[in-house]
């Protein structure tokens, strides 16, 4: 459970506490707690997707044990909209208490619904729209239109007696929105003008200059690489992507093939949308990838999942050989997302090994086929310049991200005082339009592993490590339990060590002298013999073969 690096005086009344549960310093598990009068209100509750030095974990959760003694005093969560990084999580806290109600637009709604099924609870929703206004417990909440890379997104405005906060969520100033749905910066410049004691704003471009590209540039390029490619096409993405999918339905249509849908998620989130009027699929384009082999591989589509190179996507799996989709000479893959930061290095092996097998793979490297859903530093000046908020705290990002963020503010006039740099866990007070940083949790990781929540630590994912890299050796030894005497062994296996068993040779007089020496002096522990065995073969091993293996003795006594 998370415990205080320093700890906050207790919190006065009409003071507004804010602590970031998670998206400060990281790309993903979003999610904000505020507290007024005794009653909180979370904004965001969404995952963060494991990194190559996160062996066999499926996904990262906020550390949510921050309010496992504070439950029954949670209002709602709100949710800007429904990508995994802002929803993700939700199940695992509604699991702790099933009643708090969710509270979005109509396709974040139906999205976090969708899941919540699959983890068999029936939530309490309440669906909002732009300018809307509803009143949980002491904060009046005022929803804002913001356009992203996925439709319904809003930003929220939280009027307290502690002051007015706006939380933009993910969002960009898209002028030409492929939905038509544009920022609303006349309701930021309202909100601005009534007086934003703290601006809480994406970052996640902050250190891009100028404006993000528009979405409606990459229709034109989706349409000219299905249109030149010779045989298959498969284009991956987000399975949330709405605006893609739609771009890709569109140049599938105007090629005169057809699209299947590959990987759950993409055809449950597609489905959804569809349902809803967010998407609309052209008569005849679609098609269930069960029939696909009734076309010719040149008649078709697939939008499958992947982009990031998850292990266990699709488009992961095709590159593999591990599906039945079979790539080869002619075929083209279009990776139709950004990188992630820490995923780079999985997404390239995914493109090696597409390649390999003959396929051409366009990304965004190599052509115009994905744009940011964030906005970039221009754009964010001009918020900036229309809210002129008093205090600003970035979120959404990775460090680097935070301080671009807060350097834009001060460029436009905020006093460098006013921006807080925090990190999970920061516990800021705002009381009066004052803003101050009053104590810090220490946040932890929250692993999901299978069925497993919370119960692997970092020290098992260093064991996990170890294993993957370093190896593992076994020494079973028996000792006679009077004496102490070695009766036999010292037996050694390894596995990813040494190209055999016979290596160990060496080491093994070593290992029954400091047994012996261990004898004559008394000692008969169990736990202290092992010790001397880890010792004595951990120190031959590093000098000999450079490694760092784990290592598991065992000491029988008879």
């Amino acid at each position: 459970m998370a415990e205080f690096v320093f700890e906050p005086p207790a919190l006065k009344p009409d003071t507004l506490r804010i602590v970031p549960l998670g998206g400060l310093g990281e790309v993903g598990r979003n999610m904000t707690v505020f507290e007024l009068n005794g009653k909180l209100l979370v904004v965001d509750c969404g995952v963060l997707f494991p990194e190559e030095h996160h062996p066999g974990v499926d996904l990262i959760l906020p550390d949510i044990s921050v309010l496992k003694d504070r439950l029954d005093d949670v209002l709602a969560i709100v949710l800007t909209h429904g990508h995994e990084d802002h929803i993700g999580a939700v199940p695992y806290l509604l699991k702790q208490r099933a009643d708090i109600p969710l509270i979005g637009s109509q396709l974040t709604l139906a999205l976090i619904e969708a899941k919540l099924k699959e983890h068999r609870i029936t939530p309490f929703t309440l669906t909002v729209a732009a300018n809307q206004k509803e009143q949980v417990g002491p904060f009046e909440l005022e929803f804002v239109a913001v356009n992203h890379s996925i439709p319904d997104a809003l930003a929220v405005a939280i009027r307290t007696v502690a002051g007015l906060v706006l939380a933009t969520g993910d969002f960009k100033m898209d002028q030409l929105p492929l939905d038509g749905r544009l920022t609303d910066l006349r309701a930021f410049a309202r909100l601005g003008e009534e007086g934003v004691d703290l601006f809480m704003t994406d970052s996640t471009n902050a250190d891009v200059p100028g404006f993000t590209p528009l979405e409606k540039d990459i229709g034109p390029v989706l349409e000219q690489v299905i249109s030149r490619a010779k045989r298959r096409v498969i284009v991956a993405s987000f399975s949330s992507h709405v605006h893609r999918v739609q771009q890709v339905l569109d140049a599938a249509h105007l090629n005169g093939r057809k699209v299947a849908l590959l990987g759950r998620s993409m055809v449950r989130n597609m489905g959804i949308a569809e349902k809803l009027g967010f998407l609309q699929v052209p008569e005849g384009v679609l098609i269930d990838f069960k029939n696909l082999d009734k076309y010719a591989p040149e008649d078709v589509v697939l939008m499958s999942t992947g982009s990031q190179g998850e292990p266990m996507a699709v488009l992961s799996r095709i590159a593999n050989r591990e599906h039945q989709i079979e790539l080869g000479e002619g075929d083209t893959v279009i990776l139709a997302s950004s990188l992630i930061p820490g995923n780079e290095n999985a997404v390239f092996r995914v493109i090696d090994r597409l390649t390999k097998l003959g396929a051409s793979v366009v990304h965004k490297g190599n052509a115009k086929v994905h744009v940011s859903g964030h906005a970039a530093a221009g754009e964010l000046l001009y918020c900036y310049n229309i809210v002129k908020p008093k205090n600003v705290m970035p979120i959404h990002g990775e460090y680097r991200h935070l301080a671009a963020n807060g350097l834009l503010a001060i460029q436009t006039g905020v006093a460098s005082e006013n921006v807080v740099f925090g990190e999970n866990g920061t516990v800021v007070d705002l009381h009066d339009g004052e803003i101050e940083v009053v104590g810090q949790y220490d946040i932890d990781f929250i692993y999901v592993d299978g069925s497993s929540v919370g119960e692997i630590t970092e020290a098992d994912l260093k064991d996990r490590r170890i294993l993957a890299s370093e190896g593992f050796i076994s020494v079973i030894v028996v000792v006679d339990a009077g004496t102490g005497r070695v009766i036999s062994g010292p037996e050694i296996h390894a596995k990813g060590v040494a190209e055999g068993d016979h290596v160990f040779d060496e080491v093994k007089p070593k290992i029954l002298a400091a047994l012996a020496e261990a004898s004559g002096n008394g000692v008969r522990d169990q736990y202290e013999l092992q010790q001397i065995i880890r010792r004595s073969i951990g120190r031959w091993v590093g000098t000999k073969l450079r490694r760092r293996a784990m290592i598991v003795p065992v000491v029988v006594e008879a």
